[in-house]
């Protein structure tokens, strides 16, 4: 008798449907086929011992297990809960009338419990896209599942709750959540915020800025100058999530398998911050099983690289694309995943070994050509890719020690979201851009037009700062985003000039 059930496998960040068809005949031996992966191939082993510790066993005929479509790779143990189920249905020891209602995925341990699997929340969404009652899975997945609404969420501790839910002997009420209510309840819900940091506060207005355009930015300044404390603030100053980004931005974390039980949505934009022992492979994502990696665990949100020239040079160049693309794409010989990757890149760094070069009041102990030689670890292209370099003094001890009130995190995000909607306006007829660092060349001549003394004023900044030609979008970038912050529609010459300021440590000006 051939009995189908039905799971989900997951691709980059979306999933497929799989149909798990399984036939007892005549015959004692067991066959797994539907290019299964080694995973798979030893769930006939979990899923025996399972079974015997739950009462049931595999039947002493002959099974055949096809996991279609049988041109797609199999891959992982999250295929042992269907399987299992397939095969009672196939031997008659389950009721059989819910198992095209329902499909269901699950790793299974020896005693029948299910353990958690990845990919829940992209998997929710195949089964109600494919037009699924619902989704069984392992109850510490249901809450992370659940926010996909118009489904049935039946979240199971074991696979006797699963056999007893087939067979009617046990009622189980469908988790539901309303993402809505969730999301809006927790939305903007950080620990951290500006008002802790003490002065600062030309930093904090560049920081404003990329905010407010999404514009990259490098902080460079001597150790303990507050560059870290600042990366680490800076989310709560971006605009909030949309419901579709958090989804998105949910899926990828539901893929990398970084959601815990008691988590639903995400709410808040991520943080990442890498060591800079990290790989190319863990900061761009793949594997033999693909994986996101940094880069797109970064989307929506900010990806910070500290002490960025420490980086292996092969690290760095991996951004570029990226960077520009906003967007991974993972290569294998029989298949390609793409990942989404649109994250600002935040990025800090001492102005040389031994941290002190323009330092206001210790020396510089560096040989002479060291500081050049040390910001050159930093290759020209990516350094073209931001916008924005940022000299980060250290604060007197009066500045850290004044009692006087910082401003709030929520103040200066509400100045970033009113400038992020001039820009959602501006660019309305323009798909794929949202922001003023998504700008091409055609939108800067649109857009950026400046008056005859903003051009002789960057002619000049441009020749006596030693400023390189690739600054010069940049600047006109980062000054049409000075503009929407101040609520002009035309770039005013202040505008401009603060743009060149948070430009002088170009390449050329800074080591001398």
């Amino acid at each position: 008798m051939i009995v189908k059930t039905f799971g989900s496998a997951v691709f980059g960040v979306d999933a497929q449907t799989i149909t798990i068809e399984v036939d007892v005949g005549r015959g004692t031996k067991y066959y797994l086929v539907g290019l299964p992966d080694n995973a798979v191939k030893e769930s006939q082993k979990r899923i025996e011992a399972a079974l015997k510790n739950t009462g049931y066993q595999i039947t002493r005929k002959k099974i055949i297990v096809n996991l279609a479509p049988a041109d797609i790779r199999k891959e992982g143990s999250s295929y042992d809960l269907p399987i299992a189920i397939g095969i009672l249905g196939a031997s008659e020891q389950i009721k059989r009338e819910k198992l095209t209602d329902y499909a269901l995925m699950g790793e299974l341990s020896l005693d029948g419990i299910l353990k958690p699997i990845k990919g829940a929340l992209p998997i929710a969404i195949n089964v109600r896209k494919a037009g699924f009652k619902g989704l069984i899975l392992p109850k510490e997945n249901e809450n992370e599942a659940a926010i996909v609404d118009h489904l049935d969420i039946i979240g199971v501790e074991n696979i006797r709750q699963a056999i007893d839910f087939y067979n009617d002997d046990l009622v189980i009420h469908p988790k539901k959540i309303n993402t809505r209510e969730l999301f809006f309840h927790h939305i903007n819900n950080y620990e951290l915020d500006f008002s802790d940091v003490k002065g600062q506060k030309t930093i904090k207005r560049a920081l404003e800025i990329s905010a407010a355009g999404n514009h990259n930015a490098i902080m460079i300044g001597a150790p303990g100058s507050g560059k870290t404390m600042l990366a680490k603030r800076i989310p709560s100053i971006l605009p909030p999530l949309d419901l579709y980004e958090a989804l998105e931005t949910t899926k990828i974390y539901s893929v990398a398998g970084k959601i815990s039980g008691d988590s639903t949505l995400m709410t808040t934009r991520p943080y990442r911050s890498p060591h800079h022992t990290t790989s190319d492979v863990a900061l761009v994502g793949g594997g033999n099983i693909p994986q996101p990696g940094e880069i797109s665990l970064s989307h929506n949100g900010v990806l910070f690289l500290d002490e960025l020239p420490e980086f292996k040079r092969s690290v760095l160049e991996v951004l570029r694309q990226p960077m520009e693309e906003r967007r991974i794409t993972i290569s294998r010989a029989k298949f390609t995943v793409d990942y989404p990757a649109s994250f600002m890149l935040l990025a800090a760094m001492n102005p040389c070994p031994c941290g002190y070069y323009n330092h206001p009041e210790k020396e510089c102990v560096c040989s002479p050509g060291t500081v050049q030689k040390y910001l050159n670890k930093i290759s020209g292209p990516l350094l073209d890719r931001i916008d924005l370099h940022i000299e980060v003094v250290p604060i007197s001890f009066d500045e850290l020690t004044h009692r006087s009130s910082e401003e709030k995190s929520e103040d200066i995000r509400n100045r970033v979201i009113q400038a992020r909607e001039r820009q959602q306006e501006r660019f309305k007829d323009f798909q794929g851009t949202y922001n003023n660092a998504q700008m091409s060349t055609q939108m800067i001549k649109d857009y950026c037009q400046i008056s005859d003394a903003g051009n002789k004023l960057l002619k000049t900044a441009m020749e006596k700062l030693n400023l390189s030609a690739r600054a010069y979008d940049r600047i006109l970038k980062v000054s049409r985003t000075i503009a929407d912050l101040a609520g002009s529609s035309e770039i005013k010459i202040e505008y401009l000039a603060e743009a060149i300021h948070f430009r002088s440590l170009d390449r050329e000006n800074w080591a001398g």
